[in-house]
């Protein structure tokens, strides 16, 4: 049954994306110009945009200018949330953080040449085997979520850190919570 849900919910997201495919992608030229990325934030009227930015070419400062547009920087940006939660023992995707993976999807679908590492990481409870395998099906999950919104598989790569790289040192649920997570990162 709970799969049942799962999937119901997966598919009324498509649906609902496919629905408002249009909306999403107004103002979006006709051609890319190899000299911009597309940006996707909300304007005033909360409606989700897309803008072109230009860059230098060089790959540094792409990633950089990428990580300083305001769809990166700006809080409210649902792009400048780049860490997925989860819960203890848990590799499903809580519903607080689907609107984050789609934004990055409208990005990376509107940006075909962008590629992202999702990093996986789980807190230090468990063997390391078993906390490596964790990680790694968190950030499939998040993955899988990313193809089923149009995301090519190329653009994304997975590695799992298991307990490797806390976010948080400690042993209190506050740094276990933490350190339970998905990042996110442009390369």
């Amino acid at each position: 049954m709970t799969n049942y849900k799962k999937n119901v919910a997966l598919l009324m997201m498509v649906l609902f994306l496919s629905a408002c495919s249009d909306e999403l992608l107004k103002g979006k030229p006709d051609t890319e110009d190899e000299s911009g990325v597309q940006n996707i934030g909300y304007n005033d009227n909360g409606e989700l945009e897309v803008e072109t930015i230009a860059i230098d070419g060089s790959e540094n400062s792409y990633v950089t200018e990428l990580m300083q547009s305001e769809s990166f920087s700006d809080p409210s940006s649902p792009l400048s949330k780049r860490v997925i939660y989860f819960e203890y023992d848990s590799s499903t995707v809580k519903q607080e953080f689907i609107a984050v993976i789609e934004a990055h999807a409208v990005y990376l679908t509107n940006n075909p040449n962008q590629t992202i590492n999702l990093e996986g990481h789980s807190d230090e409870r468990g063997t390391r085997e078993y906390n490596i395998a964790l990680s790694e099906q968190r950030a499939k999950s998040v993955y899988k979520m990313l193809l089923v919104l149009g995301v090519m598989s190329h653009q994304v790569n997975i590695i799992s850190y298991g307990e490797e790289k806390p976010e948080v040192l400690g042993q209190t649920d506050d740094a276990f919570a933490l350190n339970r997570r998905v990042e996110v990162v442009y390369k």
